[in-house]
């Protein structure tokens, strides 16, 4: 069974608020008061979007990990 690597990237808007992504799943991103909660949300949405890929067939089941993307 191969793998997947899902790197969570993060940054800082301008209006403060911080904005988290998983550039592998096109629409993974959500914000957040703080880099934290932003990345917190943007794993959950990343992982609600594996189960449901699965669920209708569109991706064989495979191990993955999220890297944390470098600063």
């Amino acid at each position: 069974m191969s793998g997947m690597d899902l790197t969570l990237q993060s940054e800082q808007e301008t209006d403060g608020r911080w904005l988290a992504e998983v550039p592998q799943l096109p629409g993974v991103l959500a914000y957040g008061a703080t880099a934290d909660e932003a990345m917190a949300k943007a794993e959950t949405l990343a992982l609600r979007v594996l189960a449901e890929q699965l669920e209708h067939g569109e991706a064989r089941p495979q191990a993955f990990r999220f890297l944390l993307a470098a600063a």
